[in-house]
């Protein structure tokens, strides 16, 4: 898994992850973990159904994205580890897109950690969903001007 934080499908398990955090040398001062699992939901913000959706991502720059994130994370008072691993490709309603995993000393510090992570990821990460729906497919995107090439993040 080393420091990639952007994987094809399949390439990346919650397991594979959770051995890693708890592979720390800190793991000692962790008392709480807490997970996010970001799966691909059947229905659009509009309430059409989805048939699919793909994931694609500028790797290098995500990839230094998603280690800046989990360094600054990390670096909060009672945080040991933060990973997020996000998938790219095509998938199917209900697959699994994103796993964001935050260890820390108690509960009280890793859920607002998780949260800002789950927050930070979707806003700052160089990711773009398509999402297919019976109405045709479309790039989902924010109100943020269009600096992607067509394509705006998640």
């Amino acid at each position: 898994m080393g420091s990639l934080f952007i994987h094809r499908k399949g390439e990346v398990t919650l397991n594979d992850i959770l051995r890693k955090v708890k592979s720390n040398p800190r793991i000692s001062e962790v008392g709480a973990i807490a997970c996010f699992i970001g799966v691909v939901r059947g229905v659009t913000k509009n309430g059409s159904p989805v048939e699919g959706l793909e994931i694609e991502a500028y790797e290098e720059k995500a990839n230094e994205t998603m280690a800046r994130i989990c360094e600054e994370l990390s670096q909060r008072k009672g945080i040991v580890d933060v990973q997020i691993h996000h998938n790219i490709g095509s998938f199917n309603v209900g697959d699994e897109l994103v796993y964001v995993v935050v260890a820390g000393g108690h509960r009280e510090q890793v859920f607002p950690v998780l949260v800002e992570a789950v927050e930070r990821y979707k806003k700052e990460a160089e990711l773009w969903k398509k999402e297919y729906t019976c109405n045709g497919a479309y790039w989902v995107g924010d109100e943020r001007s269009d600096k992607n090439g067509g394509k705006k993040n998640m």
